[in-house]
């Protein structure tokens, strides 16, 4: 029947920290109880999420997940950074909570995802889009990437998305360098996650975008990549 709604329930250990997380995403708190259970409702336009807290609950274990499409996820996910920076003075890249930059993903469509203070994976995709569609699917050194980001950015495994980038940077060395320039991009935000030290990845980065003209778009990326690099 037209008009009807699912609603994600999702677990916190502190009700207060996911109520001021999910605020600096831009969301409005539209109700909330401390008792008998702390429980609250956030809404941000059409998106409604409801929130409870649990005692001894450790984000780390959580499996909870909400899909969400929108009509632009780009647009979303730049309102999510700046409304991250400037009520924590960065944006967190790693650990939890933390956001992840839109991208590819082998099987799915292009999207992004926030971990929120409970370990809880918010999926973001464009509505009506899927991983079928032309514009969407690639090859060579470009569908490695986006199996790797299917491993690190979709199941959580980044290990083993630095592996598959590893083994498709020696596969596909002649691939065009904006190619070679995003796999190590995405390998050095990895190895950040990881508690690795990204700088031989962004210096490598950083010739290929100081000898070819890869565009305006790829020195943002990098400026962005080496400031989450920053300890």
């Amino acid at each position: 029947m037209a008009g009807e709604r699912t609603y994600p329930a999702l677990p916190c250990a502190d009700l207060d920290d996911a109520l001021a997380f999910y605020g600096a995403l831009g969301f409005t708190v539209t109700f909330q109880q401390r008792r008998p259970n702390p429980y609250a409702v956030v809404e941000l336009d059409d998106i409604a999420i409801h929130l409870f807290a649990m005692d001894g609950f450790d984000p780390a274990t959580s499996y909870g997940n909400a899909i969400i499409t929108v009509a632009d996820p780009g647009e979303r996910h730049a309102a999510f950074t700046a409304g991250l920076r400037a009520r924590f003075g960065r944006v967190p890249v790693k650990g939890i909570p933390r956001l992840l930059p839109p991208r590819r993903k082998a099987g799915t469509a292009t999207g992004f995802s926030v971990v929120d203070v409970g370990g809880n994976w918010l999926r973001f995709y464009r509505a009506g889009s899927s991983e079928d569609e032309v514009t969407e699917r690639r090859s060579g050194l470009g569908r490695v990437i986006d199996v790797a980001a299917r491993q690190g950015d979709a199941r959580g495994d980044d290990a083993q998305a630095i592996a598959v980038l590893d083994a498709g940077l020696v596969r596909f060395a002649d691939a065009p360098p904006i190619e070679v320039f995003e796999a190590l991009l995405y390998r050095a935000e990895l190895t950040v996650r990881t508690g690795g030290d990204a700088t031989p990845d962004l210096a490598a980065a950083g010739a290929l975008l100081a000898e070819h003209e890869l565009g305006e778009q790829a020195g943002r990326a990098w400026a962005d990549a080496a400031e989450a690099a920053r300890p």
